[in-house]
């Protein structure tokens, strides 16, 4: 393993929006970036290869939504086909990584935190790419 793996950018994918979270150089800390709202898949795609340009993004982890028990359901497919074509647009490295439950528990941080339901609402992917981030970078950590 490097000491210096590169910036990784997390994503948490959904129907509507996509949660970004960006690593630093060092893959140490993990910080949100925006919450993208899907438009179609060539623009999709089109604007995070334009982002992990200008954020000099080496590798991109995808949350993979596994079942309860494991398994990989319908979700997990599109996750992978849309991994599948990310990494062709964007010749970086993609890595799937189990984000069951990352959203609950990005919910239950924002509403600990006193924000109120519609800023809420903007915010949960986003942080639920960084709780993603965070445990994707812990499980590299000697």
């Amino acid at each position: 393993m490097s000491t210096s793996p590169g910036r990784i950018l997390a994503l948490d994918l959904g129907k509507r929006r996509i949660g970004l979270a960006l690593s630093d150089e060092l893959g140490l800390t993990a910080q949100g970036l925006e919450t993208l709202q899907r438009t179609n898949i060539r623009s999709d795609l089109a604007r995070l290869a334009e982002l992990a340009t200008a954020r000099n993004v080496t590798r991109i982890v995808i949350g993979n939504p596994l079942l309860m028990d494991g398994r990989e359901g319908r979700q997990a497919e599109h996750a992978r086909e849309f991994g599948a074509r990310l990494e062709a647009a964007t010749a970086l490295p993609v890595e799937f990584w189990d984000e069951r439950l990352t959203t609950v528990e990005a919910q239950r941080v924002l509403r600990q935190s006193g924000i109120g339901i519609e800023k809420r609402a903007r915010a949960v992917d986003r942080l639920a790419a960084v709780i993603l981030l965070e445990s994707y970078l812990d499980s590299r950590r000697p």
